[in-house]
């Protein structure tokens, strides 16, 4: 006869007390808390009150009214605006490669091991970043000025006419030149510093094989830097958009060849301080980060594509 035994009790492991989960879900909170409070301050509270701003128009008559999208429709019409986009969109189009180009070039050469004195020419190619945007621009503002600069002095010296670099026809070439000599440097190292954690075990492996510097480079070296290279892309068309340091200084000395609607930053800053359209001013900066949020965001999906 065959005796039933009793189930075996099925141990639990004992719940730790409704108290003690609440502070642990309340830690996490409390690290990003001042990070949180903070970013909502700086960036959100200002996006939300430029988007509240745009909303409204001042009247001559009737003082501030509820306009809609009109602000945004009228923005969407103004060749102004265009004009400034489409300026600052072909100094992307030239600018951004060549820089990149460069600063590709010199972390290469930087990451060979051929170059002697690598860590001076390391160092002295970052420099430029270092130097406030502010300087940098005022020092070759004086370096182009035609009566009291660099290139004055050339044509005084050596009874030449070089080319107004402050003119209509090459200011846009000059301020690409300001940009890419800031910012070289700074491209320069985030790639080199993608190319220094490539395992050195895949190089062993391209050596074996008989692979040369070019195949190296661009089997290797290239694939494995393509997240920096999409994010200094993304940072590049950030700032191109957001150009307005180099135009509004360099104004002074050009003022035939800069307006106030030079660039889409400058156009804004213009029309709220000298021309105080707030409103409407606040209409043209929200499109213009649509814009440029659309566009860093179409380039890092086609950059981080597999395959591509």
């Amino acid at each position: 006869m065959t005796t039933l035994q009793p189930p075996a009790a099925v141990t639990r492991r004992p719940e730790k007390p409704p108290g003690k989960r609440d502070r642990r879900s309340w830690t996490g909170w409390g690290f990003i808390g001042p990070f949180a409070v903070v970013f909502a301050f700086v960036f959100l509270a200002p996006i939300a009150y430029s988007i509240y701003l745009s909303l409204f128009r001042d009247k001559l008559i009737g003082g501030t009214s509820f306009v809609g999208i009109d602000n945004y429709r009228q923005a969407l019409q103004d060749q102004q605006f265009w004009d400034s986009l489409a300026r600052v969109s072909l100094f992307l189009v030239i600018q951004v490669p060549i820089m990149l180009g460069i600063a590709l070039f010199v972390a290469l050469a930087l990451d060979s091991g051929r170059l002697y004195g690598r860590d001076f020419f390391r160092i002295s190619i970052f420099l430029p970043y270092a130097v406030p945007a502010v300087v940098a621009t005022l020092m070759w503002g004086f370096m182009y000025g035609t009566r009291f600069g660099l290139v004055g002095d050339i044509n005084s010296a050596f009874g030449v006419t070089l080319p107004d670099p402050l003119s209509s026809n090459l200011i846009l070439a000059s301020i690409g030149n300001i940009v890419t000599w800031e910012f070289v440097g700074y491209n320069m190292l985030i790639f080199y510093s993608a190319l220094r954690v490539i395992p050195q075990s895949l190089y062993e492996a391209a050596e074996i094989d008989g692979a040369g510097q070019v195949r190296v480079i661009t089997a290797i070296k290239l694939p494995a830097i393509r997240g920096a290279l999409v994010i200094a892309t993304i940072f590049s068309i950030i700032g191109s958009f957001q150009l307005f340091n180099e135009p509004s200084i360099l104004r002074p000395l050009a003022r035939n060849a800069i307006t106030t609607d030079y660039t889409p930053n400058f156009y804004t800053y213009s029309l709220s301080f000298n021309g105080q359209q707030h409103n409407y001013s606040a209409a043209v900066a929200i499109i213009m980060g649509l814009i440029t949020m659309v566009i860093a965001y179409v380039v890092q999906l086609r950059g981080m594509r597999k395959g591509a």
